[in-house]
């Protein structure tokens, strides 16, 4: 199932470049402490080393990727925000993701 290891992957990087941009939104916009950069750099480390764990042309991965964290932001808009996204967020989270499928999975003969 590399499929779902490659989602699984893509999932888990989206999450580690939100928190690293969430952070800082946090001490800018809501005036919390200016050490929540500290773990948001780190954040922000870790999300360019997933994105070379891929198997493929880095380009390849930056595109799909897209696809998985506007799936990932919409999550966080509804978990974290706590505000419901609507049936267009939905279907253009579904597009996205159909888009990374695209990109990822179809068949390749290089």
């Amino acid at each position: 199932m590399p499929e779902l290891k490659t989602i699984g992957l893509f999932m888990v990087t989206a999450l580690a470049e939100i928190v690293g941009c969430y952070l800082p939104y946090l001490w800018l916009r809501e005036g919390k402490t200016i050490w929540l950069l500290v773990p948001a750099a780190l954040s922000l480390a870790v999300f360019a080393w997933l994105l070379t764990l891929h198997p493929t042309a880095s380009g390849r991965v930056y595109a799909a990727y897209g696809g998985v964290y506007i799936f990932m932001a919409v999550l966080w808009l509804w978990v974290v925000d706590g505000i419901r996204p609507t049936t267009w967020d939905m279907v253009g989270s579904a597009v996205a993701l159909l888009g990374m499928a695209i990109i990822m999975f179809a068949p390749r003969s290089v």
